[in-house]
């Protein structure tokens, strides 16, 4: 198609969610509740983990790099979309839509590392336990972060630049409440498959690798409690492992869920509801999986509330 027949896209239109309007009000409250909790138990997280001295290992070094990746991670999304649910226009700048989507896969794939390094500390913790601070060392834990966020970075500039060189013409209508990458592809009038291939190669592998990375590490922990077998063993390693799995079957679950069992039947609708889940949803309920069925942060938070309250 030629240029001078084309009409320069200046903004998308989000669609949101599916809510009726007598009850837009309702879900306005209660995703803004939503985020609140998720941003005050994540800043929680990571000031107690400042604060406390006893926090200071290499496991709760990546639980605090995660609770910032959550806070970001839901802060890409949602307060764009509690501000187009309390406007006539829910609209978005064309680069703001590119500077939303870059952010959205920098801190998803960001989370997604953060969880391998989770993983393989409880690997080491578990199988080598004597050797453990020798192996978690600070410099290798601040490898791993950095490491991260180097790839993250690169795979979100990367999608962001190819998708920066795509046309737009008269359709800006995104079915999502969010610039998710395969809505923009949709709504391109240029040829998208380099972006496809892109997808199917680099965004295939930073999805699936650590997914991978994930399980051959509780695959080892699992082999490694089953050869010598004991209730104490398991006790320990669930109580070790319990939050993360959990935390990691609540992530991929709903990422699974989303881009590899497409439903063929109000497939937008499913999808936009499950992108909820793994945006907004996860992060919120994090702090919550990590202090309830930790004794570490419940110790942590009445060892500073009781100092807060003895130097007033």
């Amino acid at each position: 198609m030629k240029t001078e027949n084309q009409s320069i896209v200046s903004e998308f239109l989000l669609l949101g969610l599916p809510i009726e309007p007598d009850q837009r009000d309702l879900f306005y409250a209660l995703f803004l509740a939503m985020y609140l909790t998720t941003v005050l138990g994540n800043l929680l997280i990571i000031l107690l983990i400042h604060l406390d001295s006893h926090l200071h290992t290499p496991m709760y070094f990546f639980l605090s790099n995660l609770s910032f990746s959550d806070l970001c991670f839901s802060s890409v999304t949602m307060p764009e979309l509690l501000q187009n649910m309390q406007s006539q226009v829910p609209s978005i700048p064309y680069a703001g839509c590119l500077t939303q989507m870059y952010f959205f896969l920098l801190f998803g794939d960001l989370e997604s590392f953060l969880l391998v390094a989770m993983a393989y500390d409880r690997y080491v913790a578990i199988c080598f336990p004597l050797h453990y601070t020798t192996i978690m060392s600070p410099k290798l834990c601040f490898s791993l972060v950095a490491l991260s966020w180097v790839l993250t970075t690169f795979h979100a500039l990367l999608h962001t630049l190819l998708m920066a060189r795509l046309c737009f013409c008269a359709d800006n209508v995104i079915p999502h409440f969010f610039c998710d990458i395969s809505a923009l592809l949709k709504l391109s009038c240029s040829d998208t498959r380099v972006n496809e291939l892109v997808i199917f190669t680099i965004g295939g592998l930073t999805g699936v690798i650590p997914f991978l990375l994930i399980i051959t590490s509780y695959a080892r922990i699992l082999f490694s409690i089953l050869k010598v077998p004991s209730s104490g063993g398991i006790r320990k390693a669930f109580s070790t492992c319990g939050s993360h799995l959990s935390v990691v079957s609540l992530f991929y679950g709903t990422v699974i869920a989303v881009y590899l069992c497409p439903s063929a039947n109000n497939s937008t609708v499913k999808e936009t509801v499950m992108s909820m889940m793994y945006t907004v949803v996860t992060p919120m309920l994090n702090p919550f999986i990590y202090s309830l069925r930790n004794r570490d942060m419940k110790g942590a938070l009445g060892r500073v509330f009781c100092k807060k309250i003895f130097f007033c």
